[in-house]
């Protein structure tokens, strides 16, 4: 071929040309890489440390995207199942944190946005109020008998109606404390604009986490001590009254001075009123007597002067 034509000349010379990086120095050299080559090093930022590091403080990573996702996470209707089960998707590492975070709190720290705003539950608040409620009416039964033993006079009878009066009690108020604080929120927010707003959801998941701390209380409340007593419902009330206080300022803080005072006393007053009338009603109110003589001696010493 290269015998017969003289246009096979060019076309060698523009291939060596094209072929020889040397021939040309200032050419400019394209590399094409093929479907099996990959490169080794491209120069760039790392995405190492500094922008996962400023994702995790930002929160960019994951409280965004959940925040975003929210509506369709709970975009079922609320006669579904699913719509319900929602507000249990929780692991237990979430829940033993959340419980962590009740305990211990943390000056200058939100609860919400530390251990709830990615994903708010009902099932911690559900069973933390559920044992709390037996915890309390197996204590307060226990106590009083504790406090009778010994007594060859006293004839013991449980009091299974303290069960449903702990439930009433507990029950009602962390659901119809959080509804009516909730309310109370979104008037403010329509005419003072907060920058820290919650739902109503969590709301309910703060209260019903700060009631975690009741529940060894009411086991240590069967110490037939007062002043045992009283120390550690003081305990138990700055603990979980300072984890409401710390979580409710930042939403009121921007109102009216005295409005947002009243807003955290209240909050705390309610707390400290639930705290006491459990220990008052079912651990030191007098019980009732169940001493069997002053009822069956008084026939038995008829029948024997009769006869």
């Amino acid at each position: 071929y290269g015998a017969e034509g003289g246009d096979s000349h060019p076309v060698r010379e523009f291939g060596d040309a094209a072929t020889s990086p040397a021939a040309n120095p200032g050419a400019t050299t394209i590399h094409i890489e093929g479907p099996s080559e990959s490169p080794t090093h491209q120069p760039g930022l790392p995405r190492g440390s500094g922008g996962e590091e400023d994702d995790e403080l930002l929160g960019n990573d994951d409280s965004d995207k959940t925040e975003l996702l929210a509506g369709q996470k709970k975009s079922s209707p609320f006669w579904t199942f699913e719509y319900y089960q929602t507000f249990f998707d929780v692991d237990t590492y979430q829940v033993f944190d959340r419980i962590k975070g009740s305990l211990l709190p943390i000056p200058g720290k939100n609860f919400v946005r530390l251990y709830i705003r990615s994903n708010p539950d009902l099932y911690g608040p559900f069973w933390i109020c559920a044992t709390l409620v037996f915890a309390i009416a197996i204590s307060g039964n226990l106590s009083n008998f504790l406090i009778h033993l010994g007594e060859k006079t006293y004839h013991y009878v449980p009091e299974f109606r303290k069960v449903s009066i702990a439930a009433t009690i507990i029950y009602a108020y962390a659901w119809l404390v959080p509804l009516a604080l909730w309310g109370f929120l979104m008037w403010r927010n329509s005419k003072v604009m907060n920058i820290v707003s919650y739902s109503f959801l969590e709301i309910v998941c703060v209260y019903g986490y700060s009631l975690f701390i009741y529940i060894p209380t009411a086991v240590l409340w069967v110490i037939p001590q007062k002043a045992v007593r009283w120390i550690l419902v003081m305990i138990a009330l700055g603990i979980s009254g300072s984890v409401l206080a710390m979580t409710f300022w930042p939403a009121v803080r921007e109102d009216n001075r005295r409005i947002a005072l009243a807003t955290i006393v209240t909050i705390v007053l309610l707390h400290t009123l639930l705290s006491v009338g459990c220990l008052a009603y079912f651990f030191d109110a007098p019980e009732m007597d169940h001493h069997l003589p002053a009822t069956t001696a008084a026939p038995n010493q008829t029948a024997a002067a009769a006869k």
